[in-house]
């Protein structure tokens, strides 16, 4: 049975959205693309919450360029299932730019009018900070959002109808962004990414080999907090971050550039580090897997 997650909604004006893979929802600066970006103080990862007279459980996010959060159409790859998230400013507001909120624990899935749900890729480009609406067969994760609430609604939550035009809600609903909000909240402290904060786990930084041994030209600088402590966990979490399976996790021997896998614990002390993931698929993994014993004549 689905819960509502309105409850994550109701006191809010602005929102940001984080996403499993510890990004922000983003409204890019060409005004049309919504990416994942790891800057949480930008004010394009703030969103007006607006709430729709009339039908329940149903809200619509306005980025900072006053375009909505829509749900296209349009595939995002040929190919792929997964349809295009981006920002617009329909002249009729309909169900395409209205998300379902659905409770999961402390976390919110988003729904579309398609039944899809609003999800944050990882993976090697062009699928990385990507965001589009699907049903996902795997990496379940990547439609979960964390609500942060930016300023809260000192009255009752405004309201907009379906059947509005876009000048008419324009001139009824009061959603204009003001740079000295944002600003005052970011003076308090509460988006300032260089406040003390608890540890969050230790950084890792990885690269994806190729079958000719090369991980400088895959996603070189690639990185993430990492909050585990065991190398199952990494291994998971950089098959999330890669939407590969079954890979080898390795470290390359400086002294003559060998990669060798990782078997034990990891370094103490949430140390940072550099790993090379390898595909099981790929050429190279064949040197770490177990050889087959060949017949004696």
């Amino acid at each position: 049975m689905q819960v509502s997650g309105m409850e994550f909604f109701k006191k809010a004006k602005y929102v940001r959205l984080k996403s499993h893979h510890d990004k922000y929802l983003t409204a890019d600066s060409d005004e049309e693309t919504v990416v994942q970006d790891r800057s949480g103080s930008s004010k394009s990862v703030k969103w007006t919450v607006e709430f729709v007279t009339g039908v329940e459980n149903v809200l619509r996010l306005k980025s900072c360029y006053e375009k909505y959060l829509s749900a296209s159409d349009e595939q995002y790859l040929l190919g792929v299932t997964g349809r295009k998230v981006v920002q617009t400013m329909p002249r009729k507001l309909d169900s395409s730019i209205e998300w379902e909120p659905i409770r999961d624990g402390m976390k919110v899935k988003l729904k579309s009018r398609y039944g899809n749900f609003l999800r944050a890729n990882g993976g090697l480009p062009p699928w990385r900070n990507s965001i589009t609406h699907d049903i996902p067969n795997r990496h379940h994760g990547w439609i979960l959002w964390e609500v942060d609430i930016i300023e809260t609604r000192p009255d009752s939550p405004p309201k907009v109808t379906r059947s509005d035009t876009l000048e008419a809600d324009l001139g009824t609903a009061s959603f204009q962004l003001r740079s000295s909000s944002f600003q005052t909240f970011e003076s308090s402290g509460s988006l300032n990414e260089s406040s003390p904060k608890k540890s969050e786990g230790r950084l890792i930084y990885y690269n994806v080999v190729d079958d000719n041994e090369d991980d400088n030209d895959a996603i070189e600088g690639t990185s993430f907090q990492f909050k585990g402590h065991g190398l199952e966990e990494l291994i998971q979490k950089l098959e999330d971050e890669t939407g590969i399976e079954n890979i080898i996790v390795c470290s390359r021997n400086r002294v003559n550039g060998k990669l060798y896998p990782l078997r034990l614990a990891l370094p103490p002390n949430n140390a940072t580090m550099h790993v090379v993931v390898v595909p099981s698929t790929s050429k190279v993994a064949n040197e770490f897997l177990p050889a087959t014993p060949s017949s004696t004549k």
